[in-house]
């Protein structure tokens, strides 16, 4: 069996492994209890600012950081899948390979070709009903 490729950028071994570990049912159990936590002492900090204000930073503080490194994710994770995709399109004798590099087109140009795609499918149906 092969071994993975080593990953050399400190941020995309930093990346995925916060993703693998905040992805998990006992993290989201975690800060589960940290929410409840922080309800059950309202009453003891008087329902305060301050009280208000911790959960407020340090939610917006955590969602801001996780925002890019999920971003990250799902950037090298959709790269990889392209990256297969496109092989198995260049791999098939008929495949139109100018299909290739669709991500690279803007909206407009996108809405064209799937406009060409829908309208086969539809003809298909219908010759097969």
């Amino acid at each position: 069996m092969a071994m993975p490729p080593v990953v050399n950028s400190p941020f995309t071994r930093f990346a995925k492994r916060v993703s693998l570990v905040t992805g998990r049912p006992l993290t989201f159990i975690l800060a589960l209890l940290v929410i409840v936590a922080w309800a059950v002492t309202g009453p003891l900090f008087g329902y305060s600012d301050t009280w208000q204000l911790a959960i407020n930073t340090g939610t917006t503080i955590i969602t801001f950081l996780m925002v890019f490194l999920i971003q990250n994710t799902q950037n090298r994770d959709t790269e990889a899948l392209q990256i297969k995709i496109d092989e198995l399109i260049r791999v098939q004798q008929e495949a139109n390979n100018a299909l290739l590099d669709l991500e690279e087109l803007d909206d407009e140009e996108l809405d064209r070709i799937r406009a060409v795609y829908l309208a086969l499918a539809r003809k298909e149906r219908e010759g097969n009903a």
